[in-house]
């Protein structure tokens, strides 16, 4: 029986989506619902929280990066078991990939499964402008259903039952949900590139309970519940991946500097015959044993600069690895680790792990942000010459070549210029694109294959 779902999104970045997401999560646990975290879009660090409030892995739903079968698919294996999905959306509602184009927006995703939207709307200094507001999300576009609004930074109980919730009243057909106080005890710091990731602050039980008192004590969670609707998903298939005669141990690498990596690439992987194996690259002294593909995911590397440049038993068994042939799939934290050295913004340069000769320098401001397609020039780990994966950038570092650079692959960036990217040096695929193998899962099944036959 497909799990009913929901979607909270909201007006516009920075309005409280993160927070709100992760009290309804923490109630809901605290209740006893099964309740299973989605995310909008391509991020990964909000899924982290999601994963860490509800103790099950959450995932991206994006309508441009995967393909519509695909991305039914990663709703149904994440849901599986579930009593209810809650699905956070990203930036304002109608935000996608361009100023006329929602592919990869929330509303496209509610629109196209036919799911109910709770608009997170920042009251802070409002009164009856909500309702204006309010009124204009939900008949910008009919097809996308706003039935519900929370309230969030609300002033007072007065503030909200005084002055909001008549005001959203009126407009007769969207339910108020109740509201979120002004409470900087439930803010998650943030720097470059968005929050810290969970991993990093490995946030306090008291803090999750202070989600799920916030929400218990001004959400209406039971009309949420009975806000949701099992989502309009295309027929399931019954296509199976091809497997491998033999498993293929896939070395991954799991800790605070590495943690960006889409759970469907994952699965993806398991099914076509990978065994992944999490090691540490900041804790731990070499490879895991006997592995045929090591994938180094994004993250925060220049955070742990130090650390990775002090771990020099780390740096000489991924360097004999790679010397040996070993096949090895970096994106891009995982890429501006095997790059020779790093330069922080004090100016401070770190030994890295000097698989490519180039130089990474941190940047004040992203240097790069937006989707893009990689697309291969010549056969790689992904397959073939002509190979295309959908997947997006987003970071702070330029590189700077300290010798020939032999690129592999293009980034096609929509409404910019193309670009080199994908560096390949001997079994190393190494650049700054995250994709998903979702746009592509027969490339999942050849990253396996090739690590396979490289080992």
């Amino acid at each position: 029986m497909p799990v009913p779902a929901l979607i909270l999104a909201g007006t516009h970045s920075g309005v409280g989506k993160t927070t709100v997401t992760l009290a309804v999560l923490a109630a809901l646990v605290r209740r006893g619902v099964r309740v299973q975290g989605f995310k909008v879009g391509p991020d990964f660090i909000d899924p982290g929280y999601q994963t860490w409030v509800t103790r099950r892995p959450s995932r991206n739903l994006d309508t441009w990066m995967v393909e519509p079968d695909a991305l039914a698919q990663s709703f149904r294996n994440g849901a599986e078991g579930a009593d209810l999905a809650v699905i956070e959306g990203v930036m304002g509602l109608f935000d996608g990939r361009g100023a006329l184009d929602e592919s990869g927006s929330t509303a496209d995703l509610g629109r196209t499964w036919d799911l109910p939207v709770v608009l997170v709307v920042d009251a802070q200094g409002q009164a009856r402008s909500i309702a204006p507001l309010v009124q204009g999300f939900a008949r910008f576009d009919a097809r996308v259903r706003v039935a519900g609004v929370i309230a969030n930074r609300v002033g007072s109980p007065k503030h909200y039952e005084d002055y909001l919730v008549p005001a959203l009243r009126q407009l007769g057909w969207v339910e108020p949900l109740g509201y979120l106080a002004r409470n900087e005890a439930l803010a998650l710091p943030s720097r470059h590139l968005g929050l810290w990731t969970a991993d990093e602050l490995r946030p306090a039980e008291a803090f999750l309970n202070a989600l799920a008192d916030a929400a218990e004590a001004t959400l209406d969670l039971g009309g949420l519940i009975e806000l949701a609707r099992v989502p309009r998903l295309p027929p399931q298939t019954s296509k199976a991946a091809v497997r491998p005669a033999r498993i293929a141990r896939v070395a991954i690498a799991r800790d605070p500097a590495f943690c960006f990596y889409y759970e469907d690439n994952l699965d993806l992987m398991r099914a076509a015959g990978a065994e992944l194996v999490p090691f540490s690259p900041l804790a731990e002294s070499a490879l895991p044993e006997q592995v045929e593909l090591v994938y180094l995911g994004g993250g925060y590397p220049e955070v742990f600069a130090a650390q990775l440049a002090a771990n020099g038993a780390m740096r000489a068994s991924i360097a004999r690895y790679h010397a040996r042939g070993g096949a090895i799939l970096a994106e891009c934290g995982g890429m501006m680790a095997c790059c020779r050295e790093l330069r922080d913004l004090s100016g401070t340069s770190y030994p890295m792990w000097g698989l490519i000769p180039a130089r990474v320098v941190m940047e004040t401001r992203f240097t790069a942000l937006g989707y893009a397609t990689v697309a291969t020039e010549k056969p790689t780990l992904l397959g073939p010459a002509g190979t295309q994966v959908r997947g997006h950038e987003f970071h702070y570092s330029t590189l700077e070549p300290l010798a020939a650079l032999p690129y592999a692959t293009r980034l096609l960036r929509p409404g910019r210029d193309a670009r080199a990217d994908g560096i390949q040096i001997g079994g190393l695929l190494a650049g700054y694109a995250h994709m998903h193998f979702g746009s592509n899962p027969e490339v999942a099944q050849r990253i396996v294959q090739q690590g396979l036959s490289a080992g």
